[in-house]
């Protein structure tokens, strides 16, 4: 083949007056009757017409904003002419829902879990030490430091570790405000996550986030599955050290006292994110995770897509798969705060792309959005739930976060998730305990670059593989993750510094 002439390209939609470079182009290769311009890189649009100024750019066939200036054909596509525009969300029957119906218990695929006393099931074992505040954050970390350094975890080989799950909050916070509410429904959904056995509070004493009314506030009860302590009280930083050592020794042969058992994929609640993502992100990786979440609701399982800033331009698309009212108002609210929250802080919504995102081929949150939105499958919306809020509903489910990753993720398993699957095209380095994290490469060049952080390759589709195929490819690989086999993040120790809960309003 001549290298002037055809390299590969996609055409996402009929509509669309861009095409997408999957490997990069060159000054005077011909795209479909047109000849390139500029040089494109891959993941990058092209214009295959004439898009006047001011008229709209579409991508997936849907818009991703306007023409600052006439683009002539075969120029690329991108920041220098293309810019954020608002416009009239535009009903599309191809993205109706594809209600699917639950199989029998029967035939349903299975993994193996933990069963909790309260029928949940968890797909790690972990004991967490959380804090009440970051004052006591160090002596969190001490004391697990101090656990793991003991050898003791090797007398109880059913419990995955400990983890330090401490934040940068506490005090200096209005107690009777929402940035309060936020706080004690994230620790109580960690302490509650099916993949923790036995939790540890550690607190100063002083701060704002009283231990005290928490555990009035949950109906906690100190038992041989929760211990707290306050560093104040206690007598310093030496003596809670001791004292927390103790309590998690104390702790052990309760939360050790467990087995794996068969248990239907239905009892699995998945956390979808998506960072780093870049022009194939809604391409491979992004549409074949929403395959695997398909499967996993027609198993009768949970999927949690969250990130509000990172749907926004496509939350149409989402409303329209609503099974019902509710879901779609609480929604339409979740996008009126967001605007209201980036307005009166100066911002706007298409702040959120990132300088990786468009060195990736992304240029508007528009563009961001309709790709990130794919993780989320075909079926319907069955419910919108707040910031670490429980998750009580079966099927595709939206929890309001923020875009940035660990925020968005600890919402998610304050939630209840127990697994987690995360997209990324740029290359991400996260891990999420006591959740699992399976990372998806959106291509290629990268999955084989950083192939120790990457647990499957999407970039793939690119070349035939289906979207079908790749969706079941991960769903099958989320249960082997589920039943105990660790996923890289896990491999590399990733986790511990991963808790990040969402902090609202002024810091006093």
């Amino acid at each position: 083949m001549d290298s002037l002439t055809a390299p590969r390209h996609l055409r996402l939609h009929d509509s669309d007056n861009v095409v997408v470079a999957v490997d990069t182009f060159q000054a005077g290769q011909r795209i479909e009757n047109v000849t390139v311009t500029d040089r494109v890189p891959r993941g990058h649009k092209l214009a295959s017409r004439l898009i006047s100024v001011g008229e709209p750019v579409r991508k997936f066939g849907q818009i991703i904003g306007s023409a600052s200036r006439q683009i002539e054909p075969g120029q690329w596509v991108h920041e220098h002419n293309l810019n954020y525009s608002d416009f009239t969300r535009e009903p599309d029957a191809a993205h109706a829902a594809s209600v699917q119906n639950v199989l029998p218990i029967g035939q349903r695929a299975v993994f193996e879990g933990f069963r909790r006393a309260n029928g949940r099931a968890g797909t790690r074992n972990y004991i967490g030490v959380l804090t009440s505040v970051n004052c006591s954050a160090s002596v969190a970390r001490f004391i697990a430091e101090a656990v793991q350094k003991s050898g003791i975890l090797d007398e109880y080989q059913m419990v995955d570790g400990i983890i330090p799950l401490v934040h940068g909050g506490g005090c200096a916070l209005d107690v009777k405000g929402e940035g309060y509410e936020v706080l004690k429904r994230t620790q109580w959904g960690y302490a509650t996550n099916p993949n923790i056995a036995a939790v540890l509070m550690v607190g100063l004493g002083c701060e704002g986030f009283q231990i005290g009314r928490w555990k009035e506030a949950y109906n906690i009860v100190e038992s041989d599955t929760f211990r707290s302590l306050t560093i104040q009280e206690v007598g310093g930083t030496r003596k809670t050290m001791e004292a927390g050592v103790a309590a998690v020794r104390d702790m052990l042969p309760t939360a050790a006292n467990v087995k794996r058992e068969t248990i239907p994929a239905s009892e699995l609640m998945l956390a979808l994110q998506c960072g780093g993502s870049d022009g194939y992100s809604g391409i491979t990786a992004n549409p074949a995770l929403g395959a695997a979440v398909d499967l996993l609701v027609q198993q009768g399982g949970t999927a949690i897509l969250s990130e509000t800033p990172e749907i926004y331009g496509a939350e149409h698309l989402l409303i329209e798969r609503a099974s019902n009212p509710e879901a779609v108002q609480r929604l339409q609210s979740v996008i009126a705060w967001w605007e209201d929250y980036t307005a009166r802080n100066r911002m706007e919504m298409n702040n959120n792309p990132s300088p990786g995102n468009k060195a990736g081929g992304l240029t508007t949150i528009l563009e961001k959005s309709l790709g990130a939105v794919a993780k989320s499958g075909t079926t319907p919306l069955e419910a919108v739930y707040g910031y670490a809020e429980p998750v009580t509903a079966r099927g595709l489910v939206f929890m309001d976060t923020p875009g940035y990753d660990p925020v968005s993720a600890t919402g998610q398993v304050a939630g209840g998730a127990n697994i987690l699957a995360f997209t990324t095209g740029r290359g991400s380095a996260y891990g999420c305990k006591p959740t699992p994290s399976i990372k998806l490469a959106t291509n290629t060049p990268m999955y084989t670059q950083m192939i120790e952080d990457m647990d499957i390759n999407c970039g793939d589709v690119l070349d035939g593989v289906s979207i079908e195929d790749k969706g079941r490819e991960i769903f099958e690989h989320i249960l082997k993750i589920a039943s105990g086999e660790r996923s890289k993040s896990e491999a590399l120790g990733y986790g511990d510094a991963e808790f990040v809960p969402w902090q609202i309003g002024a810091t006093m």
